[in-house]
Formats: structure tokens, C-alpha cells, sequence
């Protein structure tokens, strides 16, 4: 396989990454975020609708956050742009991992015997989360791939993602999550919150728990985010609601590229247009303003309570 050119002008600021091109490095790497989700799972302190497992996107990559541990904390990175794990303590400990061509087992002996050096006792189940046919993190000799490049272009859209998200995301005064990383389902999310609870979710959620899906949806929300896509199908945005009001399928929503998918039952926007476009950043805004205004009109949300209205102050000088 030949490598990629590298992608870093100022054109491909929302890079290129059709799924043929880094399938292989994007199944490992989803296998390697959740080893290191599950560990921020198991010893983080339960947040409703399992907030406490994500991941956060930072400058370099993805981050854990700080994890307390005893009296201390401690967090992991993966940084894309040195290509390192970066595992760091409150009392100063710092240890690295090279991000390389590995087997998911070698990753996860090689985290959980850097933890234990550092004084970290963890177990979690090996068993990973959404995916076809799992293989337990320990026995995984088929996935070992690692390209760079791609990893690095991953990184960049999420990126972009987090940006204009979180743009979004401020615009609102009522409960949101906060804009983050689930690796079981690899990808990036931010949900608002009407303040009313939801119908006990039915669950059938493929690959999920039905008791997993009833916490996470057991309020009505609001939610989109950014998928790189699986199977046949390419790296998207979407937007959902819980429960999804009557109607909400054939509200109008922006841009004319987006569209109601009725196997996935959410709105998509695929990533490939808001890439080509002309000014992504307003495109993508208007995907995440009009299909949150479907699920607040049509579900009878009090939009004056959740919303941000700016206050204009008077220069008084």
C-alpha cells in the first residue's frame, strides 16, 4: 500500500479520509480507544448517561481527562502528532507508549503493564463494545495496523468537529453534555436535554445493552455528532431525537445535502459535503441548529427557557 501524502495545507483544513483508505488503522485504533476508555470507566465516578467513560478531544488528540486514583489522579493521552501514549500522574510520573504498527493484545499488555509500574492496579473487561465479531483485547493478534498519517487525519476532523460543535453547543442554557468522544461507537457527540424525562427507551440497540441504552436515554434529548462511518457506509454528521416526535422525519431541515435516513432513523449530513463546501462551518451549523429546532418544536420544548439569548451591554463611557 502505498502512504499517503501528507494532508496540511490550508485546503484540507477538513481533511480527506474515505473509509476504503484507512480501514484497517481505523479498526485497530477503535479497538486501542477502548482499552483506554474502559480503564477511565472502571475507576472514574459514575456521571448519568455514562459521561464518565468518554473521551475529550484536545490539541494533539484524545484525552481521559484526569482520572482520580487513591488521593492522586492520573489521565492518558494519545497523541497523534508525536504518535505517543501518554500516561501522566499528579505526582510528576510521567511514561510513553509508541503509537506504531501493534497488535490490539500487544497495546493492552503494554498499558496495563505501564500502569502497574506506576503503582495503577485495573481490571476491565477485555471484551470490546460494538463491533462485529470481538475478539477479547488480550487474544487480538488480527488488528495491528497503524498509518500515521491517517491516524493524524482522524484526529484533524475531529478536530474541526469539536470546534464547531462546541460553537454550537454554547448557544444553550438547559442541560447539555459536554461535546466528547464514545469509543464503543467511535464517534463524537453533544446532546441537549429538554429537562423532562423520556418513555423508558424499548432498547434494541444493536450491540448495546438494553439497560446501558435505558440510562442513556432515560431523558428526552437532542443529539448529534460525527460518525467515521462503517460498513458501506462514509463518514457522517447525523442528529437524532429521544423520543422522536411525529413529524420529525419530514421536517425541513438545512442544507439540501442533508436528508432522513429511515433505516438509522436520524438525520444525516455527509461528511464529504460539508468538506467540499464552500464555507463548512456555516453549513454544518445549519445541520445542527435546524435538526435541534425539529426536535424542540415538534416535541413542545420551552425554548425560551433552554436557549442563550446574548445581552448587549451599553458602553456607558
Amino acid at each position: 500500500m502505498v502512504a499517503p501524502a501528507p494532508d496540511t495545507s490550508d485546503a484540507t483544513i477538513w481533511s480527506s479520509l474515505s473509509l476504503a483508505e484507512w480501514q484497517d488503522t481505523y479498526e485497530t485504533l477503535h479497538l486501542w480507544t477502548q482499552i483506554i476508555g474502559k480503564i477511565r470507566l472502571t475507576l472514574a465516578p459514575k456521571i448519568n448517561h455514562w459521561w464518565h467513560s468518554t473521551l475529550y478531544v484536545t490539541p494533539r488528540g484524545l484525552t481521559t481527562s484526569a482520572i482520580p486514583y487513591k488521593t492522586g489522579s492520573f489521565q492518558i493521552d494519545f497523541d497523534f502528532l508525536d504518535h505517543q501514549l501518554r500516561i501522566e500522574t499528579s505526582d510528576g510520573t510521567t511514561k510513553n507508549i509508541a503509537l506504531a504498527p501493534r497488535s490490539v493484545a500487544d497495546f493492552y499488555q503494554a498499558v496495563m503493564s505501564t500502569l502497574r509500574a506506576i503503582g495503577i492496579q485495573v481490571q476491565i473487561w477485555t471484551m470490546p463494545q460494538e463491533v462485529d465479531k470481538p475478539i477479547p483485547f488480550e487474544q487480538d493478534q488480527i488488528h495491528a495496523a497503524y498509518d500515521p498519517e491517517y491516524a493524524r487525519r482522524c484526529w484533524r476532523i475531529l478536530m474541526q468537529a469539536n470546534r464547531v460543535m462546541s460553537q454550537f453547543r454554547s448557544r444553550y442554557v438547559g442541560k447539555c453534555s459536554p461535546v466528547h468522544f464514545f469509543w464503543g461507537s467511535f464517534d463524537l457527540a453533544v446532546t441537549r436535554f429538554s429537562g423532562r424525562r423520556a418513555p423508558e427507551h424499548p432498547g434494541g440497540v444493536p450491540n448495546m445493552a438494553d439497560w446501558v441504552t435505558r440510562e442513556a436515554y432515560s431523558h428526552e434529548v437532542s443529539s448529534c455528532g460525527f460518525w467515521f462511518g462503517g460498513g458501506s457506509t462514509e463518514a457522517l454528521f447525523y442528529a437524532y431525537a429521544y423520543p422522536e416526535p411525529e413529524g420529525f422525519k419530514d421536517y425541513l431541515v438545512q442544507p439540501h445535502s442533508a436528508f432522513y435516513s429511515s433505516q438509522m432513523k436520524e438525520f444525516i449530513l455527509p461528511y464529504e459535503a460539508v468538506r467540499q463546501a464552500d464555507d463548512p462551518d456555516t453549513m454544518l451549523l445549519s445541520f445542527l441548529q435546524s435538526t435541534y429546532e425539529a426536535a424542540a418544536n415538534l416535541g413542545n420544548w420551552d425554548r425560551a427557557a433552554l436557549e442563550y439569548t446574548p445581552v448587549i451591554l451599553n458602553n456607558a463611557n
